[in-house]
């Protein structure tokens, strides 16, 4: 009776369509869930990730949860989970797809799951990081350790949305760094970002995480431009 009460007053809603969320329902309509844009790349084991950074970056296995559309569902989500924090939108996609990775052969030895992370005054401002529910869920859906204590962002820069690709390029050059390279030595690493663009973020975190002796990567994003 409360909850009806309180939803009467506030009603949650849908963080993709903005419309009224049914008792059933939780961040994501039914309706949007079966209708957002999924790639199936890793059902496919599809070669577009590896695409995007072919001759930058070597990585094992790639895959993105959903494709982005300007104006879209998957970039509202995105947004809500960006600036808003509605940072159950994370738990949810990663729960989605680390239970689909689990099913796969290819993502079964998977070590270890590390974020793209924020620069420290960019994490205080907003309060988390965006990618951090999603790898978490993750991580446990492949009985994986989940890493934030290894790749550091070292240079606090201006958001790169609206850059042009050379300048996603240069900006990204040296912006990360490593620490407590023995944890990921010998290890299958797998390292989950919002959305993959242009790929200049994710070139840089391999470039820096393959130092580390023997170590394997792979990607995975909540969505591919």
């Amino acid at each position: 009776m409360l909850k009806s009460i309180v939803n009467l007053f506030f009603p949650k809603v849908c963080n993709a369509c903005h419309n009224q969320l049914n008792d059933n329902e939780d961040t994501i309509c039914l309706d949007c869930r079966h209708d957002l844009p999924v790639t199936n790349f890793h059902f496919d084991d599809s070669d577009n990730i590896k695409k995007v950074l072919y001759g930058r970056a070597k990585i094992e296995h790639g895959t993105a949860l959903f494709r982005f559309e300007k104006k879209g569902n998957v970039q509202r989500l995105i947004h809500n989970l960006k600036y808003k924090g509605h940072e159950n939108i994370g738990f949810i996609l990663g729960n989605w797809l680390g239970g689909e990775l689990k099913t796969i052969e290819a993502y079964q030895n998977i070590d270890a799951i590390i974020p793209v992370p924020l620069h420290e005054n960019k994490l205080k401002k907003r309060g988390y990081n965006q990618v951090a529910k999603f790898g978490q869920q993750i991580a446990e859906a492949l009985n994986a350790e989940y890493l934030d204590d290894v790749l550091i962002k070292i240079s606090n820069t201006k958001s790169q949305t609206n850059k042009k690709r050379f300048a996603r390029w240069s900006s990204s050059d040296e912006l990360f760094a490593l620490k407590n390279i023995t944890k990921i030595e010998n290890k299958h690493i797998l390292v989950v970002d919002d959305i993959i663009t242009t790929g200049a973020t994710l070139e840089a975190c391999i470039s820096v995480l393959s130092v580390a002796e023997n170590s394997k990567i792979s990607i995975a994003t909540m969505a591919i431009a």
